[in-house]
């Protein structure tokens, strides 16, 4: 190829057209065709018939359901609060009912409605639904939290191209403290919109402000650690990491009992869904399943540190002697170098806001 603007232009090119592919397999193969995938409910009764009764569901949804049977309709509601079930059905010949919790899911309880509700009117009455954990009023399919979710990760991935390219001429430590600076800015946004403009916490927010921090420090670090070894290519890794694979696992939209086994899988580890899980904790569960999820972005924000130390290694062993003016022509070697890095760092700045 003769020009090299041309070239120039078409190497950039690259990233978007990678993130097209990439986010339309992520997000068409984790939302497209929700449906569910050993999703775990429960039957209330200790009766023969009971256990006849949840066999035969099982029998029926075959892989789609995961069926249990509890003694009492207090032990149902137990689970639903722990997120160990997402349903629970308590049988009855004249008022049967069931049992979900939509803050923990919206979809979830939506698809167990859709199981037990034929079962009702097979046996000719109605089906009677309590919800024993509602969303507040302000967010009521309880799916702000995967909103919020993407306006933190947002604006922690998109710094990291300020943090790491323009900020390649400080040292790592320093990038690593900003990175921690910004993060703290990144959560009190994030705090600010989920309370007071949103409504969509009504108390814990200083809970919720840790978690923001814990979650956004922990995607700088890590950032700001491989820029040093990816230059503009952390655009791509950024989005594969805390786009594609983070926000399709998350649990915000749809519980991993709703997807395919790969971002079930996900859900169990990644740090979006420390999150979201984390949030919904604090805000609707009492504090159940909090430590586990603090656990999981506390081992993000591990990695993060740790990626940042190896970076800052590889920096301090590479790192080349100050260029001289170079005799011949007197021009300034080191200016002319720090020039095309900043405009670098421009470029991928700009590429990294545009998408």
């Amino acid at each position: 190829m003769r020009s090299p603007a041309l070239r120039h232009v078409l190497t950039h090119l690259i990233t978007p057209l990678l993130m097209c592919i990439g986010m339309g397999l992520a997000y068409m193969g984790a939302f497209v065709t929700p449906e569910p995938n050993h999703l775990p409910v429960a039957v209330v009764g200790t009766a023969p018939q009971a256990k006849v009764f949840a066999q035969t569901v099982k029998d029926t949804a075959g892989d789609k359901l995961d069926v249990r049977t509890v003694v009492t309709r207090g032990d149902a509601v137990r689970l639903l609060k722990a997120r160990e079930v997402t349903g629970a059905y308590v049988p009855s010949a004249k008022r049967p009912e069931l049992l979900v919790a939509s803050a923990a899911s919206d979809m979830g309880a939506t698809a167990v409605e859709k199981v037990f509700t034929p079962v009702a009117a097979r046996e000719g009455v109605p089906l009677k639904i309590t919800d024993v954990a509602e969303p507040v009023a302000d967010d009521p399919t309880g799916q702000g939290l995967f909103f919020l979710l993407i306006a933190v990760s947002i604006g922690s991935y998109a710094s990291v191209a300020a943090l790491g390219a323009a900020g390649a001429a400080l040292a790592m430590r320093v990038r690593a403290l900003l990175a921690l600076g910004v993060s703290a800015v990144v959560g009190g946004i994030g705090t600010l919109l989920a309370g007071p403009v949103f409504h969509l916490a009504h108390h814990d927010l200083a809970g919720v402000f840790g978690m923001a921090w814990l979650y956004s420090a922990g995607i700088l670090l890590i950032g700001v650690g491989l820029h040093t070894f990816l230059k503009r290519w952390t655009t791509l890794a950024m989005m594969v990491l805390f786009v594609m694979l983070n926000f399709t696992s998350s649990g915000g939209l749809f519980r991993p009992e709703l997807q395919n086994g790969f971002f079930g899988t996900l859900h169990a580890f990644w740090n979006g869904a420390g999150f979201v899980e984390g949030v919904r904790s604090l805000l609707y569960f009492g504090d159940d399943g909090l430590g586990r999820s603090v656990g999981t972005l506390a081992v993000w924000l591990l990695a993060g540190l740790a990626v940042t130390a190896i970076a800052a290694v590889y920096e301090h062993t590479r790192r080349p002697r100050q260029p001289a003016p170079d005799p011949g022509t007197g021009r300034d070697t080191g200016a002319e170098t720090a020039r095309a890095a900043e405009a670098e760092a421009e470029e991928e700045a700009e590429e990294t806001v545009g998408v």
